[in-house]
């Protein structure tokens, strides 16, 4: 088996990484990576290292690092085993080759994959964060969304509203390692999503049209969307207005024909949980992060 890094992948290499992801995809039910290291795959993509393993011209495996790495100065990897290459010790040879190239090193596990869980046994890693996905179904048993006096909604505005929402999000998620990183340009690109629909994007403003939370949520298929990120300015908190952007991206989603909706949530973040109970979510699987 050959193990060859690379800071940014070719067209072929790209398009051979896709194929592989989504045959584990397909396999296992969950996607192997998150949606950033999909992003990364692309040419004009910065701060990423990829690791390709080959049995011969063969694909067998790949690994991202994040360089850039989470807001606690780790390094963060996500990696994949094509199905019909697994128990072969591909999995350990990308653990192991990442381990000698980035120092301190987080490795995620998407869906809590039992063969992830005994390769990280195997080599000497504990969980060490649990981000959860909840779901509940989109039906008519939603409650209304009250928004606090003198604040209205409003859609983003592609080419005028990305600073804004930048500003609330890194004020919202000061404390969150990935979340708190998102840039313009991060937003700017999954505007060319074929998900992104600025319809879904719904903004909070004050009468001034300063920008107080927003809920911006995602289309995953025909039946499932995603509460993808609720932001409210600390100024803003406490009065409800997470739980009414919450219940009218709700009520978006369900109104464009979707059955479901899901989300993340850190396992330790019990405020969070509890409002997402009251809101009739359950645990539906988690991914894991790793660290030696």
């Amino acid at each position: 088996m050959d193990l060859s890094w690379f800071e940014e992948l070719s067209p072929r290499q790209a398009d051979e990484v896709s194929g592989l992801l989504g045959d584990a995809r397909a396999a296992d039910g969950v996607a192997p990576v998150g949606e950033a290291v999909v992003l990364r795959l692309r040419p004009e993509a910065r701060g990423s290292n990829h690791l390709l393993a080959r049995d011969g011209d063969v694909l067998v495996g790949y690994l991202h690092l994040d360089v850039f790495g989470d807001s606690d100065g780790n390094k963060v990897a996500e990696l994949a085993v094509h199905p019909e290459h697994r128990r072969r010790g591909v999995g350990s040879a990308l653990v192991t080759a990442v381990a000698e190239r980035a120092e301190p090193l987080r490795v995620w596990s998407h869906g809590g994959h039992p063969g992830a869980a005994a390769l990280a046994a195997k080599l000497g890693y504990r969980k060490v964060r649990e981000l959860l996905r909840l779901r509940r179904p989109l039906d008519d048993d939603l409650p209304p969304s009250v928004l606090p006096e003198g604040v209205t909604l409003r859609t983003f505005v592609p080419g005028r509203d990305e600073a804004a929402v930048v500003y609330v999000n890194h004020r919202a998620f000061a404390w969150h390692p990935e979340q708190s990183a998102m840039s313009i340009e991060d937003v700017r690109l999954k505007e060319g999503e074929p998900w992104f629909d600025p319809a879904g994007f719904l903004l909070a403003v004050d009468a001034d049209e300063r920008l107080l939370g927003f809920h911006w949520t995602k289309k995953h298929t025909t039946d499932l969307g995603e509460v993808y990120v609720v932001g409210v300015d600390p100024d803003a908190q406490g009065g409800g207005l997470g739980k009414a952007l919450t219940l009218a991206g709700l009520a978006h989603l369900r109104d464009t024909g979707l059955t479901e909706v899901m989300l993340y949530v850190e396992s330790d973040n019990a405020a969070a949980l509890a409002v997402y109970g009251r809101l009739g979510f359950t645990r539906w699987d988690s991914d894991v992060q790793y660290s030696r």
